[in-house]
């Protein structure tokens, strides 16, 4: 085994955002492209000499070969220690938990979140930093112009790391410390949520079915679900997880989970429905008839979170991200709390965490979780309803009837429109950008459009802007859309369209035939067949 500078060139890849880079599988698997990568992730950083990191990924296919490469790279560049998952696995809010607990110099995660896996899909590599959360945009930068310049990499050649069997070994001069990548997760669960009462509650007949999607959260629900709380083996579906998610598309939503949706839709639904995606930062709830949107599932958590054992002592503050539906504002202000309003990014909530001044988070992409970690986090989100459930002995849609009748119901949905070629969602932008000035008092049908703006965000934390987060229009009344560009594909652009409009009488209509209005006046204002030919969404959540 021998220590090695092998002399490259720079590379032509999209700039990493907080949630890294994110290619087609055979784009990393492509001579010196995941090495040249890493090289200049670990200089972008200021080196790792004499560092612990923690390294460990969702599974899907290429996680074992480059988290081998990670791992030879990072003693070649000196590292001391580096703390990796067995089989190379850890879900995104498991390796932020390790990151923290083990007081580690950050740590690399291999993921590309909700995308589908497999050698001709997608794979993704990120960076987080010291305090469990992804790297904020100096960062990333730093990284980015490095692999602009970069000319060498360094890697141990001739040896590997054991990644099934749990020990210390070495790898060169460092430290290889393979560990249960489910066991600290489940501890940190249990020290926040009454396992007690839950198990009773399911003892004494509520039925589970938690959809993991053939990927990373399988293990974590069968710990935690079955083994700890006594829920009958069989409970946590496509548990096992697999380099390709069995052919699925692992984003949990009513479209790609759809087994778990006709299942909780039919005759014999179980008591509660739950599902995670890819790395095990995304969640959906779903109750016998009864979809619970993300954004109300966070307002809901919001309302009823003091039930639960590790925030008896109730929540510093609540942050959502803008697109996310105001639902959680309504109750922040019945509880006397803050409520702050973010770009889209977890690394904006993570600032307001370290700065103790919010609790509970929530993005409307399916992404909800506290300050235990710096990750949304999809397992702690199901176990949270699981907690409420217990706390106040109702079902799910009991839950949203009471909390739509106390706060009022914001009928909200998202529609997406993918892979539409980046050029014309380009231009889509920016002919609606240069329109914003004039649209205040245009008539929409039976709407009236109030303001429009492009949403910039000033961090009260760090002083950072960050500025065209999204194109919002809001109307007489409170009705709103907004609409942006989705970075979390490989394939062109996805243009993302938020809808939301409130109601206070009306509790009981379908979602889409509520926002109605809302939904032509956005499609006439954006000109979205104009600009795509599209007429109709992809995916509507």
């Amino acid at each position: 085994m021998s220590k090695v500078s092998i002399a490259t060139t720079p590379f032509e890849g999209q700039k990493p955002g907080t949630s890294g880079l994110r290619k087609k599988c055979r784009v990393f698997m492509g001579e010196h492209y995941l090495e040249n990568f890493v090289q200049a992730m670990f200089d972008g950083i200021g080196g790792v000499a004499g560092k612990t990191l923690v390294v460990g990924g969702d599974g899907r296919f290429h996680n074992d070969v480059a988290t081998q490469t990670i791992l030879s790279m990072a003693a070649a560049n000196g590292a001391a220690r580096a703390i990796v998952g067995q089989n190379a696995l850890l879900s995104t809010p498991a390796a932020s938990h390790l990151i923290r607990t083990m007081q580690t110099d950050g740590g690399i995660i291999l993921s590309a979140s909700h995308n589908p896996g497999g050698i001709d899909e997608d794979f993704g590599i990120k960076f987080n930093m010291p305090n469990g959360g992804p790297a904020p945009e100096a960062v990333t930068n730093a990284i980015f112009e490095r692999t602009q310049t970069i000319d060498t990499y360094h890697i141990w050649q001739g040896d590997s790391v054991d990644l099934s069997t749990i020990g210390v070994s070495s790898l060169g001069g460092m430290t290889v410390e393979i560990v249960d990548p489910v066991a600290a997760y489940v501890d940190l669960m249990q020290s926040l949520f009454d396992f007690p009462a839950i198990a009773k509650m399911i003892s004494g007949g509520l039925s589970i079915r938690f959809d993991a999607m053939c990927a990373i959260t399988g293990p974590y629900a069968r710990a935690i679900l079955e083994d700890a709380l006594g829920a009958p083996k069989g409970t946590v579906t496509h548990g096992t997880p697999l380099p390709d998610f069995g052919g699925m598309h692992p984003d949990p939503n009513p479209t790609w989970a759809h087994e778990l949706m006709d299942e909780m839709m039919g005759a014999d639904a179980p008591g509660f429905g739950c599902a995670s995606d890819g790395d095990g930062d995304r969640n959906m709830i779903v109750g016998p008839g009864c979809y619970v949107s993300p954004s109300d599932s966070l307002a809901v958590i919001a309302a009823n979170a003091h039930m639960a054992p590790g925030y008896a002592d109730g929540l510093k503050g609540v942050a959502r991200s803008m697109p996310t539906s105001a639902a959680v504002d309504r109750v922040a202000e019945a509880l006397g709390l803050d409520c702050y309003e973010t770009p889209t990014g977890w690394k904006f909530f993570g600032n307001l965490m370290d700065d103790g001044r919010v609790s509970l988070c929530g993005e409307e992409s399916f992404g909800t979780g506290s300050d235990h970690v710096r990750e949304k986090d999809g397992v702690w989100a199901v176990l949270m309803w699981l907690n409420i459930m217990a706390a106040t002995g109702k079902s799910v849609p009991q839950i949203m009837a009471d909390h739509w009748t106390r706060f009022g119901r914001n009928y909200y949905s998202r529609h997406d429109f993918e892979a539409i070629e980046t050029a014309k969602a380009d231009a889509l932008m920016t002919e609606l950008r240069g329109a914003l000035s004039g649209l205040a008092g245009r008539s929409e049908g039976p709407l009236t459009v109030a303001h429009a703006d492009d949403y910039t965000y000033l961090d009260r934390v760090d002083g950072s802007t960050s500025a065209q987060q999204g194109v919002r229009v809001v109307f007489e009344g409170g009705a709103r859309f907004v609409v942006r560009l989705s970075g979390t594909g490989t394939s062109g652009a996805t243009l993302r369209l938020y809808l939301e409009t409130l109601e206070t009488n009306k509790l009981d209509l379908e979602p889409q035939e509520a926002l109605a209005s809302v939904i032509a006046a956005a499609h006439s204002i954006i000109g979205i067949e104009s600009h795509t030919g599209r007429t109709a969404p992809d995916v509507i959540t």
